[in-house]
């Protein structure tokens, strides 16, 4: 289990080894998702494996959370561990965190009713914190925490995307069989 003063060390001795050789932190990283039984998706990054999918209202199999959960959980959970981390740097105790992410949504881009973008209208999140700092000293934390957060950081700016697109064309068993 992860204690304050194991991520204090860790962050100190990744800070360091960053300052002294920068291209350490500089690389590329690849998650693989496979589409299987219609809208289901096998995501696997490393030794970790998991499934997402969207609800049978959208006509998925509702297989696991939506990709639009998955962001959320990512926004959230890279703020906690943002918020744990650095509250260990800077020995502030915590009791207990929460984050809440809320999104506001009109679907109607996503099925093309209109010229609606089909992404977010909104995005907030809320910080529930127990800690006996002081109220300087949490807020000061949360803004550094906030202001190093990579996936709020992609939130906020964007990024550029480009897409590559690979086509096989899969000669199907049967038809193999009547050439011959």
């Amino acid at each position: 289990m992860s204690d304050p003063q194991t991520l204090k060390r860790s962050f100190e001795r990744n800070r360091k080894a960053l300052a002294l050789k920068p291209s350490i932190g500089q690389y590329t990283t690849v998650t693989k998702i496979s589409l299987c039984n219609g809208t289901t998706c096998e995501v696997e990054h490393g030794d970790w494996k998991f499934t997402c999918d969207v609800g049978t209202k959208q006509g998925g199999n509702n297989a696991g959370p939506g990709p639009s959960v998955l962001q959320r959980a990512a926004l959230g959970s890279c703020l906690a561990i943002g918020y744990s981390t650095w509250a260990a740097v800077l020995n502030i105790p915590i009791h207990s965190l929460e984050i809440e992410v809320e999104a506001d949504v009109d679907a109607r881009g996503q099925f093309d009713v209109d010229d609606t973008p089909p992404g977010y209208k909104n995005l907030r999140y809320h910080v529930f914190i127990d800690s006996p700092a002081s109220r300087k000293d949490i807020l000061h934390m949360i803004e550094k925490a906030d202001t190093c957060s990579p996936v709020l950081d992609d939130f906020i700016h964007p990024l550029k995307v480009s897409r590559e697109v690979n086509i096989t064309k899969t000669t199907k068993p049967d038809q193999v069989k009547n050439k011959q």
